[in-house]
């Protein structure tokens, strides 16, 4: 775990990123899977991203992988292919949520 901010301008590979503040810039290319509590995103990421606060993906971000975060931020201009799962309770499905939501107005 990364305590503080990281930023990536060039390229970082590896098995997952654990860091408070992440930001990638635009020539930032990063493979690996990610959590952290913030993430902002101009570069390329291939790999799963979750973050307790926020996700913000900038016109030239370009992502391959899942987003799981209270709050998404993205720009016009960016490519992503993934799932994203958008709930304030990162730890519980938002399909089971959503489902007993659905069953309480019966």
């Amino acid at each position: 775990m990364i305590r503080g901010a990281l930023r990536v301008d060039g390229k970082f590979e590896g098995e997952a990123l654990d860091v408070d503040h992440l930001s990638i810039g635009p020539t930032g290319r990063v493979k690996t899977n990610i959590n952290a509590v913030n993430v902002v995103v101009e570069g390329l990421v291939i790999g799963n991203v979750r973050a307790s606060t926020r996700v913000m993906l900038l016109p030239t971000a370009r992502i391959l992988g899942d987003i799981r975060t209270p709050e998404l931020i993205i720009q016009n201009g960016v490519i992503l292919e993934g799932r994203c799962i958008i709930s304030n309770d990162l730890n519980q499905s938002a399909k089971t949520l959503i489902e007993n939501l659905y069953k309480q107005g019966e």
